[in-house]
């Protein structure tokens, strides 16, 4: 399953393990040639890519992922308010690198791990909240009023996005999922080029409020926004394909970190605006 996002491209390879670990055998829909409707899907896991989950497993369903986003979002914003308020001024620098690093790995952990573990999720989303807390911190001391501008346009996007895909106006085809993908791989080479070149003193222009920055902000943006489709097609297909309950965790997890990316080039943006205020 390709995708943009490391996270749940792995729920189709996880699942595939369990099956071949005689974790439970294809049921219903574990048969090949599902519904044609899904025929431009087919660079995805056929149906046996996925087990069905056993008469003893409740299979995840959409409604789990949804239940499961809005527990890491609550989390990840009630840890951001609690850094926000108990962490002092001058130590909002140590909290940020710390948290981002800890975030960092844990999100490895977790995208490479074999098995959905809830546990390491609402680490990833406490941690992942003194990071966001954090960075909210610093741009309202400079810049008043703008985190909640960020965060009313995250989540307005996302949820234009998830209605796009809801209609059916953008399709995850292959070819979409590919140059997806390629554009994604090629945006963090540049923000990883940019950070090293940073360190040494050397300004690219992309992050400094420049037209070169407004421009790859708004590339990000779109990217980031249409990565959701994605992700939409991939949890939709592990419902479709019964895939065990505990995934509606890693399949939230997706998201939220999806989100934080949106909302983290969203709040750049605006301030790129309010530079002179």
């Amino acid at each position: 399953m390709k995708t943009s996002n490391p996270v749940l491209a792995r729920l189709g390879q996880a699942a595939e393990r369990e099956r071949a670990a005689g974790y439970a055998q294809p049921g219903p829909y574990g048969q090949p040639g599902y519904s044609p409707q899904y025929a431009p899907y087919q660079q995805y896991p056929t149906a046996n890519a996925y087990p069905a989950a056993p008469p003893t497993v409740t299979p995840m369903t959409l409604d789990d992922v949804v239940v499961k986003t809005v527990m890491l979002l609550g989390i990840l914003g009630a840890s951001a308010a609690a850094a926000w308020v108990l962490v002092p001024d001058a130590l909002v620098g140590v909290a940020w690198i710390g948290a981002a690093v800890v975030g960092l790995a844990l999100g490895l952990i977790i995208s490479f791990s074999r098995m959905a573990n809830p546990a390491l999720v609402v680490a990833y989303s406490i941690v992942e909240g003194v990071f966001v807390g954090m960075v909210s911190k610093a741009f309202d001391r400079l810049y008043d009023g703008i985190v909640l501008q960020a965060v009313v346009a995250s989540f307005g996007v996302f949820f234009l996005m998830a209605m796009i895909y809801k209609a059916r106006i953008i399709r995850a085809t292959p070819k979409f999922a590919r140059i997806m993908i390629s554009i994604m791989a090629g945006l963090f080479g540049v923000m990883l080029i940019n950070l090293v070149l940073a360190l040494f003193g050397i300004n690219t222009h992309l992050r400094d409020g420049s037209g070169l920055a407004i421009i790859f902000s708004l590339v990000c943006i779109v990217v980031a926004s249409l990565s959701f489709v994605l992700n939409f097609a991939e949890i939709e297909e592990g419902v479709r394909m019964g895939l065990p309950q505990r995934y509606s965790w890693t399949a939230a997890f997706g998201i939220v970190v999806g989100l934080v990316w949106l909302y983290l080039e969203i709040l750049r943006l605006i301030s790129y605006f309010q530079g002179d205020d």
